[in-house]
C-alpha cells in the first residue's frame, strides 16, 4: 500500500490520476489531501488533477522518468542497500571541494559514469565532491539551475537510485558529497507549483519574477516544503552537505529567517544521525552573519562561497579589470581578501553603486568558513564564450598555490587541475519553441550590450554548445596538462600533511608585496610568487 498526499489549499476537489483510473482524494487539515491505495507500490505512475483540470506532476515527486511534464512515479527510498555503514561523515570546513557537473564531467553525462572517476579524485586529493544541481529540469542538457521537480533526480543522469549508488560509492572511497540545491526560484518550464498553492508571492520580486513565498500567507507550508527537501537529501540519500544557491534571493522578513530555521533543523538531524551535516551558502551579501550561529543572531550556515577572493585572484593573474573586476585591480586588494576575507566589507562597491558588506572579525571567524577558488561554474559559464581563464601553465600553478595554501576551504572546478582546454558554456534544452528562442535571443542581447557580436555568442539550444563543454579526459596524459596535474596533486598532498596549511586562523596570515611578486606568510612557511614574465628576486 502507498499513501498519496498533496498540499492544495485552494482546491475544491483533488483527484489521484493513475494509469488505469482516477480516484478522489480526501480533504484533510491545513489544505492537505490524501488517499491510500493498496495496489500502489514502487514504480506506480500517478499525477494529481485539481478541480477537474489536467493531470499535473506531484510537487514532491520523487521520480520523473518521463520528464518534468509527465506523470510522477512512486520511489521507495528504502529499497537501496547501503554499504557505507563505516562512514562517519566529514566536517566540510577546510576540506578540499571539487565542483563538477554530471552532464559534462564525462561523455556519458551520468552519475554512473562519474563514479568511474572517483579513484582519480581521491588520488588528486579531493575530499568533497560538490555536485551541481540534479533536481529534475526540462530537456536532457542544462546547468540544472532551472529545476522544477526539487524532490526528483534528473532522469538522464540516472534517476534517484543512481544518486544513492553514487553517494554510497563516494563514501566507500572516503569522499563526502555536497549537493547543490536551488530554493530561490524554479525554472520557467514545468513549474506547476503555483497551480497547487501560494508557493510564490508578489510581496517580493527577484531576477526570476515573484519570490518564493517565505513570509506571506501560506508560507508555513512552503517553508516546510523547502526544509523537508533539504532534510530528505541528508537522511535518505546520505548527502553530507548542501550548497544553497544565491541565498540573497531568499527574501524573508519573518521573525526567523528560512536559513536560520534550516540551520536549526539540520543540526537536530545531524545529532540524530550521528554525523556532521553542512550547509554551504552562495551569498552576495558579504555579511559574516551568514556563518554566525543562530543563537548569536546569525543565519547558522556552515560556510559560504567567497567571490571577492575569486575576483581578486582573477585580476591578479589576468590583469582583467572590466566590469566588477575594476574594484579588484588596485594594489593590495589580494592581500586584503587573503587576510580579511572580503574586499567590500562596508567599503564602496563601484558596480553596486553603494557601500557593501560587513567586516569579518579574524578573532571570531575561521578561514574554513569561507570557500576560495580560482574559478567556478558561474565565473566561467556566465562569460560570453564560456571560456576558462586565459592563463599560462605557470599562472595556473600560481593560482593553485594561492588557493590551496590559503587559510580558506579550497575548491576546484572540474578540469582546472590539468588546465582543461574545453570551455564551459551556458546550454539549455527547452522543447517549447518560444521559450527556446527567448533564451537564445536574451543571451545574445545581454552580451551585445557589452560590445560582443551577437553571432559570436554560442546558441544555448544548440547541442554543440553542450558538447563543446564536455571534459576531454585524454588531455590528462598530454603535456603540459600532465605536469600541471602533478603540481595540483603535490600541492594538495603538501597541504594534507602540513599543519601550518591546515590551520585556518585568519590572524596568522600576512602578505608582503613588491614589484611583480608577493609572499604569503603561514607561520613558519613562505609561499613566494613571481607574477612577472621574467625572473624576479624576492627578498
Amino acid at each position: 500500500m502507498h499513501t498519496f498526499s498533496v498540499w492544495a489549499p485552494s482546491a475544491s476537489s483533488v483527484e489521484l490520476v493513475l494509469r488505469d483510473g482516477v480516484l478522489p482524494m480526501h480533504s484533510g487539515a491545513d489544505g492537505w489531501w490524501s488517499r491510500d491505495v493498496v495496489e500502489a507500490h514502487h514504480g506506480t505512475d500517478y499525477a494529481f488533477a485539481l478541480d477537474g483540470g489536467e493531470p499535473l506532476p506531484d510537487p514532491r515527486s520523487p521520480w520523473q522518468p518521463d520528464g518534468v511534464h509527465g506523470f510522477s512515479r512512486v520511489f521507495d527510498l528504502g529499497r537501496f542497500r547501503w554499504t557505507d555503514g563505516e562512514w562517519t561523515g566529514r566536517d566540510v570546513r577546510g576540506a578540499v571541494f571539487y565542483e563538477l557537473h554530471i552532464g559534462t564531467f564525462t561523455p556519458e553525462g551520468t552519475l554512473a559514469a562519474t563514479t568511474d572517476h572517483l579513484d582519480y579524485l581521491v588520488l588528486l586529493g579531493v575530499e568533497v565532491v560538490s555536485l551541481m544541481p540534479v533536481a529534475a529540469f526540462p530537456g536532457r542538457h542544462g546547468w540544472g539551475y532551472d529545476g522544477v521537480d526539487l524532490y526528483a533526480v534528473h532522469e538522464p543522469y540516472g534517476g534517484p537510485e543512481a544518486l544513492q549508488a553514487f553517494v554510497n560509492r563516494c563514501h566507500e572511497v572516503g569522499l563526502a558529497v555536497c549537493l547543490d540545491v536551488v530554493y530561490n526560484h524554479l525554472g520557467p518550464s514545468g513549474n506547476y507549483l503555483g497551480s497547487f498553492g501560494p508557493y510564490f508571492t508578489d510581496r517580493h520580486t527577484t531576477p526570476w519574477g515573484p519570490a518564493v513565498n517565505l513570509d506571506d500567507t501560506g508560507s508555513t507550508e512552503v517553508r516546510r516544503f523547502i526544509c523537508d527537501n533539504a532534510l530528505r537529501w541528508f537522511r535518505s540519500f546520505h548527502i553530507d552537505a548542501l550548497r544553497l544557491d544565491a541565498v540573497h534571493a531568499l527574501l524573508d522578513e519573518s521573525p526567523t529567517h528560512l536559513l536560520a530555521q534550516l540551520s536549526l533543523e539540520t543540526a537536530l538531524l545531524a545529532e540524530e544521525l550521528g554525523r556532521p551535516l553542512g550547509l554551504v551558502a552562495e551569498s552576495d551579501l558579504n555579511d559574516p552573519a551568514m556563518v554566525e550561529p543562530v543563537a548569536e543572531g546569525g543565519l547558522g550556515m556552515t560556510a559560504q562561497w567567497n567571490d571577492d577572493f575569486h575576483h581578486a585572484l582573477h585580476t591578479l593573474l589576468t590583469g582583467e579589470s572590466a566590469g566588477y573586476y575594476g574594484d579588484f585591480a588596485s594594489a593590495g586588494v589580494f592581500a586584503k581578501v587573503l587576510t580579511q576575507v572580503f574586499l567590500h566589507d562596508g567599503a564602496y562597491s563601484t558596480f553596486r553603486g553603494k557601500d557593501w558588506g560587513r567586516p569579518v572579525d579574524p578573532l571570531t571567524h575561521r578561514g574554513g568558513q569561507f570557500l576560495a577558488y580560482t574559478s567556478d561554474h558561474d565565473q566561467i559559464g556566465n562569460r560570453a564564450l564560456g571560456d576558462r581563464p586565459a592563463l599560462t601553465p605557470g599562472q595556473y600553478a600560481i593560482g593553485a598555490a594561492l588557493v590551496i595554501t590559503s587559510p580558506y576551504t579550497p575548491m576546484l572546478f572540474m578540469g582546472e587541475e590539468w588546465g582543461a582546454s574545453t570551455p564551459w558554456r551556458y546550454f539549455t534544452d527547452h522543447d517549447e519553441p518560444a521559450l527556446a528562442e527567448a533564451v537564445r535571443t536574451g543571451r545574445r542581447q545581454e552580451f551585445a550590450a557589452f560590445g560582443w557580436d551577437a553571432s559570436e555568442i554560442p546558441d544555448p539550444q544548440d547541442p554543440a554548445t553542450w558538447r563543446s563543454s564536455v571534459l576531454n579526459w585524454s588531455e590528462v596524459d598530454e603535456s603540459p596538462h600532465r605536469e600541471l596535474l602533478a603540481w595540483y596533486r603535490d600541492l594538495l598532498a603538501l597541504r594534507a600533511r602540513t599543519p601550518e596549511l591546515l590551520a585556518d586562523n585568519l590572524d596568522s596570515v600576512t602578505v608582503t608585496e613588491g614589484p611583480g611578486w608577493l609572499v604569503v606568510h603561514r607561520t613558519n612557511l613562505r609561499i613566494a610568487v613571481n607574477l612577472a614574465n621574467t625572473p624576479t628576486e624576492v627578498p
